[in-house]
């Protein structure tokens, strides 16, 4: 265990215990914030419900993300290519992008149904453009003098964006990966609470709607751990890819 993650750990526990402690010393109203002894509990007795909503959310969630950034990266290099295309489209993508998620699953939900491929169409979206812009950003962030001299040994647009652009974007093509890990959670879980009947989302607002605040804080456990593990599964591949960093 190396010692950021032992210094990681160490944090979580002790924050766990001072919650723990803070809620019953204080008396606080389970309503408002459970102590994480119950929140455990209570996934341990809905655990076969969470089990099925979490993988529902998770499928989701890693199809969106798998389409979403081959689509971002794919667009990025294009519009790497072609300078007079990226000027006309790159304020455009940027304007989409500023506008709330929330503001887009309705139209999702229209669009494609209540079912899963409204939530893969909206983490699609949304992890596409998060990649795509690191990766842009990434793939022009190049030495003029390199992109010069590979020229001079008669490389093509394409030949300088494999061998010079590419390997450039690659720490900023993972920033956006590793980022996007999380935004893709939390996208098929908001779209789920507008419009589903299965998923983590959909768990937490029925349960608002019971007023069964121990089960909230359980389905946003649940969702907390499947995002932290797919956080250290990209994390651990951008070690590997962008070794010498």
């Amino acid at each position: 265990m190396n010692a950021a993650l032992a210094r990681g750990l160490g944090g979580g526990v002790l924050l766990l215990v001072l919650w723990e402690a803070v809620v019953r010393l204080a008396q606080v109203p389970p309503w408002i914030l459970p102590p994480p002894s119950g929140i455990v509990a209570t996934t341990w007795l809905v655990r076969s419900a969470l089990l099925d909503a979490g993988a529902m959310t998770l499928f989701e969630a890693v199809t969106g993300y798998g389409i979403g950034a081959a689509l971002g990266l794919v667009l990025a290099m294009l519009l790497a290519l072609a300078t007079p295309v990226r000027k006309l489209v790159l304020p455009m993508v940027v304007v989409v992008n500023s506008v709330p998620v929330a503001a887009y699953a309705p139209l999702a939900l229209l669009w494609f149904g209540t079912g899963a491929l409204s939530k893969i169409v909206m983490v699609a979206f949304i992890v596409g453009f998060t990649v795509f812009l690191n990766a842009l950003d990434g793939l022009l962030r190049v030495d003029p003098a390199a992109v010069a001299l590979l020229r001079s040994f008669g490389a093509g647009p394409l030949g300088v964006l494999w061998r010079l652009r590419l390997p450039t974007a690659l720490p900023a093509i993972m920033v956006g990966l590793r980022v996007s890990t999380v935004r893709s959670m939390i996208v098929a879980i908001v779209t789920e609470m507008l419009g589903s009947q299965k998923g983590l989302g959909w768990t937490i607002f029925e349960a608002v709607l019971q007023i069964d605040f121990l089960r909230v804080w359980a389905a946003i456990l649940v969702a907390s751990l499947i995002s932290l593990g797919c956080f250290a599964a990209v994390s651990a591949l951008e070690r590997r890819v962008v070794f010498w960093r």
